[in-house]
């Protein structure tokens, strides 16, 4: 699941998560004829604008009908498959660079990949009875594990819709009472020094309760400068009422995070965080070497920290293209948010869909594949990956600010000029 993520491992409150799936959507579709699709193109579009602007106010702007018409332009690659009910559900993926340049075309917000990590304490009350919401259920009583899993789920999806990283407590908080009776009463000294191992860069302490024939969600925040008065929102059932908070933290942040249209470059940029480099001639040699990728426009330093080296990128084209063109050389090793080689100590999650993908016949035809776009996967390839990952990176609190103000994920590796044997005549 998304939203219990893993906690601890790493020292220190600053998260800086990224979030990989952003420029991704998942919809059902009534089948794969060239209409069915563009309609599915339109939808999923439509859940990425509001993911990436951090507002569903970007529906309504002016231009955004016409590139929800031409969705279809935006595409990287998409798949039919068939869900677990026989519904047929379109996987796309579409380009962060052109999305970006889309939403700014029509003077929209964008917001970057990565995001805060809001550590949530939730109390639920329900028939008299409070429950704090955590990452896992095991040991607890029947009606408890009912109570927490119901909220769990439906505060998980809202977080996945909207990407916004979101976790839980671990379970072992389940019986302090006295825990539970501060999230409640919303005083936040208690709860601040239990958090104090579990990673977040913000805390929400958040009370969960039924009024008539609504349910009411009441937080406060500390940490990053939120607004630290309580909030709320109301919502018939409990998915409308995640749904709401979600889409309001979700506003607040891309309110202090989106950049402003105007900032989306015609050259896109990253961040590259280079370890091991030990020596000027290390850095000529990055220097040398990055330059020469065909999608690379400039590249200059940033910040250098004993052997850590950040470069801002200028690039052209999308970003996946440069981390292939990257991937070529073996003296890049990738200490990235998708690498399976992953460091131990900075752990991930990935979301689980909800869809069993079972590939439909591949439409082989060109005319039927979208234009610009990458084509259909034909049924003998893997399944759709996971909608999401989120990945804490592996930075300090300045670091983390500066994450929060990209529009890009960072990109780290190590540098290994041993890696690559022979004269520079072989490279």
């Amino acid at each position: 699941m998304l939203f219990t993520f893993l906690l601890g491992g790493v020292s220190g409150p600053a998260a800086a998560v990224t979030v990989s799936g952003l420029y991704s959507a998942r919809v059902p579709v009534g089948g794969s004829s060239p209409g069915q699709l563009a309609e599915g193109y339109s939808d999923g579009l439509s859940q990425v604008l509001v993911r990436v602007s951090g507002t569903r106010d970007v529906l309504s702007l002016e231009g955004v009908e016409a590139l929800l018409s031409d969705a279809e332009s935006l595409l990287l690659s998409y798949q039919v498959v068939r869900d677990d009910s026989g519904q047929s559900v379109l996987d796309m993926s579409f380009g962060a660079v052109g999305v970006n340049r889309a939403l700014a075309s029509v003077n929209a917000p964008v917001w970057g990949a990565n995001r805060p990590l809001t550590l949530a304490w939730i109390a639920a009350e329900e028939r008299g009875s409070r429950t704090l919401i955590t990452d896992d259920t095991l040991g607890a009583t029947l009606r408890v594990q009912e109570t927490s899993g119901t909220w769990q789920a439906a505060f998980d999806a809202a977080a996945r819709k909207r990407g916004l990283p979101v976790a839980l407590p671990p379970a072992s908080f389940t019986t302090d009472r006295e825990l539970l009776s501060d999230i409640w009463g919303q005083f936040v000294g208690r709860v601040k020094a239990a958090s104090g191992d579990l990673e977040h860069d913000v805390l929400a302490l958040v009370r969960v309760s039924r009024s008539g024939e609504q349910w009411r969600a009441g937080w406060v925040f500390d940490g990053m400068s939120m607004n630290s008065g309580e909030e709320s929102v109301t919502g018939p059932t409990p998915d409308a009422l995640a749904e709401a908070m979600i889409n309001r933290w979700a506003e607040l942040y891309a309110s202090r995070y989106a950049v402003d249209a105007a900032e989306v470059g015609e050259s896109p940029q990253v961040d590259i965080v280079l370890r091991g480099v030990t020596s000027l001639e290390d850095y000529a040699r990055v220097n040398q070497v990055l330059g020469g990728l065909t999608p690379v426009v400039s590249v200059g330093a940033h910040r250098v920290r004993e052997d850590q080296l950040t470069l801002r990128v200028a690039f052209s084209g999308e970003l996946d293209q440069l981390r292939e063109y990257i991937a070529l050389d073996p003296r890049f090793v990738s200490l990235g948010t998708e690498n399976p080689s992953v460091p131990a100590e900075v752990p991930s999650v990935t979301s689980q869909p909800s869809a069993a993908p079972e590939t439909e016949t591949a439409q082989e035809s060109a005319t039927e594949q979208p234009a610009g776009a990458g084509s259909p996967l034909s049924s003998g390839e893997s399944e759709s990956p996971s909608l999401f990952t989120y990945q804490p990176v592996p930075v300090d609190e300045e670091d983390a600010r500066q994450a929060f103000e990209s529009l890009y994920q960072v990109l780290y590796y190590r540098w290994q000029p041993s890696s690559v044997i022979g004269s520079d005549g072989g490279e």
